[in-house]
Parts: C-alpha cells; sequence; structure tokens
C-alpha cells in the first residue's frame, strides 16, 4: 500500500516487488517479533529474497494493529500487510496483492462442534458463508472463497 495521491509501484513480478521495496525510502510491516502472522511472514520473505539486511535500516515496525496507519500518517512510504487489513483504512491505497511467486494465504475453516446445542443453525451459517452473498461481502472487504 501507498499513501493516496502517491504513485503505484510497479509489484507485478517478484523482481519488481522486490524492487519496488527496495526502491522505497521507509517500508512499513508488522513487527514479526510481535508474533501476527503477517509480520513473521513478511520477515521471512524479505530473508529468502535476500534483502532483509538492507530493508532493516529503513523498515518501519508496528507493534500490532493497522501497519496502514504509518502509510497513511506519512510516516512510511510503502506499507506490506494483508489486504483485508489494508482496505478499511482511509488514507491509503491498496497497491495491489504480492505476486504469486510469493503471495500466502490465510486459510479460515468452520466446523460444528459434536456437542453443538444448535448444530442445524451452525450448519446453515457454514453453508450461508461458503455461497454467493458470502463470496460478495467477503469479496469486498479483500478475502476470497477458496478456488474463486
Amino acid at each position: 500500500m501507498v499513501k493516496d495521491g502517491a504513485p503505484k509501484p510497479d509489484i507485478g513480478t517478484v523482481e519488481a516487488f522486490t524492487q519496488a521495496v527496495l526502491d522505497a525510502q521507509t517500508v512499513a510491516y508488522l513487527d514479526p517479533a510481535a508474533g501476527g502472522s503477517s509480520g513473521i511472514y513478511v520477515g521471512g520473505l524479505l530473508e529468502r529474497l535476500g534483502i532483509a539486511d538492507q530493508v532493516k535500516p529503513k523498515a518501519k515496525l508496528k507493534q500490532g494493529g493497522a501497519v496502514a496507519d504509518l502509510i497513511a500518517s506519512g510516516e512510511a512510504e510503502l506499507g506490506i500487510h494483508q489486504i483485508s487489513e489494508i482496505i478499511p483504512v482511509k488514507g491509503v491505497t491498496l497497491v495491489g496483492p504480492l505476486p504469486k511467486g510469493i503471495q500466502n494465504y490465510t486459510t479460515y475453516t468452520a466446523a460444528i462442534s459434536s456437542a453443538a446445542k444448535e448444530s442445524a443453525a451452525g450448519q446453515a451459517f457454514v453453508t450461508f458463508a461458503k455461497g454467493p452473498e458470502a463470496a460478495a461481502v467477503l469479496k469486498s472487504i479483500g478475502m476470497e472463497l477458496p478456488g474463486s
């Protein structure tokens, strides 16, 4: 993500994404030491891309919450976080998803407990959550159903 009105860097390939991160004056993401899945992933990704040492001096690590706040306030130029955490924040623009070669997906699952008192209602919710109405809501907040 970038601040509203800022130029969007090319992140269409792994190489372009890597260059965009290297070119940014400051890069914001969740602090991997804080334990959030996004921060842990980004920290590991920067290592795998071989640029962690170059990014470290210009990293703006967020201890929790919305990385987008650092972008909206102007404290950082480029931010990396989950799309669903970027879309609701005013003042930032989603550049796009990570390229396929480095994209990471968080998968949520649902199940009905064998001890559920309202198992039929639970099953109805799970069925609804997999349907087209839910898919439209999920898409609007940057999420998607598997296989879509």
